[in-house]
């Protein structure tokens, strides 16, 4: 598990400013959820974290390493897991290899898979199959396995409940919190799914206009009227 710091970063679209003067803390171990309406920032955190976005300003730390200028592949080898809001699966490929692509050996696959199996048995018995044939749903969860089986010390999600019915969303929300007791992995869960995102996390921000407006301890009883009262408006 690592650490992950934003301080005072700024960064969007060529001239357009999206995140402005940004900065978040999230210990080692602990699942922070961001929540907003659309076009608030929240992918955009997401894609600046990951280097897809360049910084205008501020300061990215991963477990006190400074990662502000490293490159995508970089930050995913140091531990960082990105499952992006766009279905990043590669469809011509079996299900098995997009669960292979994160791994470093071939040889882990057998151990890694055997342990995320029991929370995702949908794979168990098709693992030849073409990924792109897999339902909506089917495909958030190999997004979510995919991750998973990285064994990351952080992993960054986004949207992924977006579209699907509950019982999907029950299942991926089992699966992050048995990631994270049995890892103590950190997680940066972006969603629009308040109950979703409260269950799974330990803290809360809201995010609007690219500025953090509210935070609050997810288990509180008033969190989700917290944060309901921002979506609304």
């Amino acid at each position: 598990m690592s650490s992950l710091q934003l301080q005072g970063v700024s960064s969007g679209y060529k001239a357009s400013v999206v995140l402005r003067d940004l900065s978040l803390d999230i210990a080692a171990g602990e699942a922070v959820a961001l929540l907003g309406k659309n076009g608030m920032g929240k992918s955009t955190l997401l894609k600046t974290i990951m280097g897809y976005l360049p910084k205008q300003s501020g300061q990215v730390r991963l477990d006190g390493t400074d990662i502000t200028r490293t490159a995508p592949h970089r930050v995913a080898r140091m531990g960082v897991a990105y499952a992006a809001q766009e279905q990043a699966i590669f469809a011509d490929l079996s299900i098995r290899d997009n669960l292979r692509i994160g791994l470093a050996r071939e040889s882990d696959f057998a151990t890694r898979f055997d342990a995320i199996e029991p929370i995702f048995p949908v794979f168990k018995t098709r693992l030849k199959q073409y990924a792109g044939t897999l339902s909506g749903g089917e495909q958030k969860m190999l997004l979510v396995a995919r991750a998973l089986m990285m064994r990351p010390s952080v992993i960054l999600l986004d949207e992924i409940t977006e579209g699907l019915q509950p019982s999907v969303i029950d299942r991926l929300a089992q699966a992050l919190l048995w990631e994270r007791k049995t890892h103590g992995t950190t997680m940066l869960v972006i969603e629009q799914n308040v109950a979703f995102a409260l269950q799974v996390a330990d803290r809360f921000m809201v995010l609007k206009q690219g500025e953090i407006v509210e935070q609050g301890n997810a288990r509180d009883t008033t969190a989700a009227e917290t944060v309901f009262a921002y979506l609304r408006v």
